[in-house]
């Protein structure tokens, strides 16, 4: 294994590590997501690229230990916004296990280059229309936001800027059901990981929430 590394060209070193590094993190995100616990990971992304409005674009800071996001519009995280973290990582992967398996076969570098950009691109496109199919899913159900959301607690998914400054993402349980939903601050931004608390349900998509402040005893 030490000795297939060492042979290998600087820039395949780079391209093996940063593909290996993107799969990890893709795992550990699908897990995350689907069992409920994708706002606790501890995956932060904060490039300070938050936008000041509900376009969202996305959320990040890398700390490859850190935030993560993944935005969508409803509920279970399905990174419909195209600059998310979760996208970013989609594209690695598409991008990086293609220009890996087509080394030998495409000598053109430029060539190889081109189509695992494209590979990337399609392969953000099919992930961002698998979780909207599955958002809608979800949205077809019997749970009434304006009725069951309010107290209900969860995590931060996406930064909040605080005093209401822009939207940022949370998910929550209802029904025992995971829950993601664009949210609002009247306090202080609130960073992604942070538990939360509805306060009030603004729109069907929008949550008003508060940090909930951890009690020592």
């Amino acid at each position: 294994m030490i000795d297939w590394w060492n042979s290998l060209e600087p820039a395949m070193k780079v391209l093996w590590a940063v593909t290996l590094s993107a799969s990890l993190v893709f795992v550990i995100q699908t897990v995350m997501t689907f069992l409920g616990a994708a706002g606790d990971t501890d995956f932060d992304i904060n490039t300070d690229m938050d936008t000041a409005g509900p376009s969202d674009v996305g959320d990040g800071s890398v700390d490859v230990g850190a935030d993560v996001e993944t935005g969508e519009s409803g509920h279970l995280g399905t990174g419909m916004n195209l600059l998310t973290f979760r996208n970013f990582i989609n594209f690695l992967i598409g991008f990086g296990w293609t220009a890996i398996l087509l080394k030998d076969s495409i000598p053109s570098t430029g060539l190889r280059m081109l189509i695992a950009i494209l590979v990337g691109i399609v392969l953000v496109a099919i992930v961002m229309l698998l979780f909207k199919w599955l958002t809608d899913m979800q949205q077809s159900g019997n749970i009434n936001v304006f009725k069951s959301a309010v107290d209900c607690e969860g995590t931060v998914y996406l930064t909040i800027p605080g005093e209401r400054a822009g939207e940022g993402k949370v998910q929550i349980t209802i029904n025992n059901a995971v829950r993601e939903y664009a949210a609002v601050t009247d306090g202080p931004t609130l960073k992604t990981g942070q538990r939360i608390r509805v306060v009030e349900v603004i729109s069907a998509n929008t949550l008003l929430v508060e940090e909930i402040n951890s009690v020592i005893i």
